[in-house]
């Protein structure tokens, strides 16, 4: 009988430690599993967090281009301004200015399409968003110069317009100036007092 009750110990033992040894074994998948659960987890906030600063990026971009296109807009319409009161002499300034019009215009669309491969690399692969930045700045620094150049020669424009109303003045001035006097001479002598 107690060599049963032995016999019965031993294998309750051996039970024991493969129970505890599965137990041990389902703990550690479980704890991988948890492990691997909380990477993928951080993996999947840091894509958002990368997915959310292109968009920002995106919408900034849009925003600067939006402002760039109202300014290119408004410029044009100055400048058509200008040219409307400008004489024959400036024709060939005129053309030279639409072909640049037109070369910004097709810079602008290029730059869209630049926009547009940017939000397909963005949907594709958020990994990419650092490259993607740097074409922009790139594209912007561009745009920036092209805004530049015209400001200027819309500068050239108007001092040039500026410089010959000044000289039409001075023109003019000399018989302002001669109205003037007889104005003033004559308002003078109605409000003369008689001497005592």
């Amino acid at each position: 009988m107690p060599l049963k009750n032995k016999e019965k110990g031993k294998k309750s033992g051996a039970q024991k430690k493969k129970n505890w040894g599965a137990d041990v074994e389902a703990e550690s998948r479980h704890r991988l599993v948890v492990l691997e659960k909380e990477l993928l987890r951080d993996h999947l906030a840091l894509r958002r967090d990368e997915a959310r600063r292109a968009k920002a990026s995106e919408d900034q971009l849009k925003q600067r281009l939006q402002r760039v296109e109202a300014e290119l807009e408004g410029a044009r319409s100055e400048g058509k301004a200008i040219y409307a009161e400008m004489s024959r002499q400036c024709h060939a300034l005129q053309e030279d200015m639409q072909s640049r019009s037109k070369q910004l215009e097709e810079e602008v669309k290029g730059l869209r399409g630049q926009l547009e491969a940017c939000q397909r690399e963005a949907a594709a692969a958020r990994e990419e968003a650092e490259q993607a930045l740097r074409e922009r700045d790139q594209a912007l620094s561009q745009l920036r110069t092209h805004v530049a150049d015209m400001e200027a020669k819309y500068e050239e424009i108007l001092q040039d317009s500026l410089d010959r109303l000044l000289a039409k003045l001075r023109a003019i001035k000399s018989q302002w100036d001669g109205t003037a006097f007889r104005l003033h001479a004559s308002t003078r002598s109605s409000y003369a007092t008689p001497s005592l």
